[in-house]
């Protein structure tokens, strides 16, 4: 995989202190995809196995029932919770410009997990940071 996207992912916190040959599993099974403005990413309520993104150009909209309840871009992720529990996704994503993400399915995130457990803690914490976020979002 390019150099330049190795370099990108030690740079994001989920994957930073990873040395290039541990990204190496991770750059084989995951797929570079793009995401045009206004078509969601994810919809919510949905069932699918393509579950971890993590956003490498671009930005999206994390919306439940029309509502934005966070902005991510470059370096963020999201996904990850119908990973961890396998419900269905709990808001919509869409990107408010053209958005490449690195994609992951279900089992090849459970595999990096299993393989890299500080990863699981990374997500967590994340995790999080994002409830209380959207508690806060919610209750103004």
């Amino acid at each position: 995989m390019a150099k330049e996207l190795v370099q990108f992912l030690k740079e994001v916190p989920l994957f930073s202190g990873f040395a290039a040959k541990e990204l190496e599993p991770l750059l084989k099974t995951a797929k570079e995809r793009s995401f045009e403005p206004g078509k969601p990413i994810v919809r919510e309520g949905e069932q699918s196995n393509i579950g971890f993104y993590l956003v490498l150009d671009g930005q999206v909209e994390v919306k439940r029932g029309g509502r934005t309840l966070s902005t991510l871009g470059s370096g963020q992720f999201f996904g990850e919770m119908s990973v961890l529990d396998g419900a269905p996704r709990s808001a919509d994503v869409i990107p408010t410009v053209k958005t490449t993400c690195l994609v992951l399915t279900n089992w090849d995130f459970r595999a990096l997990v299993k393989s890299y457990p500080e990863i699981a803690m990374k997500v967590i914490t994340e995790l999080t940071r994002r409830l209380r976020q959207t508690e806060m979002a919610l209750s103004e």
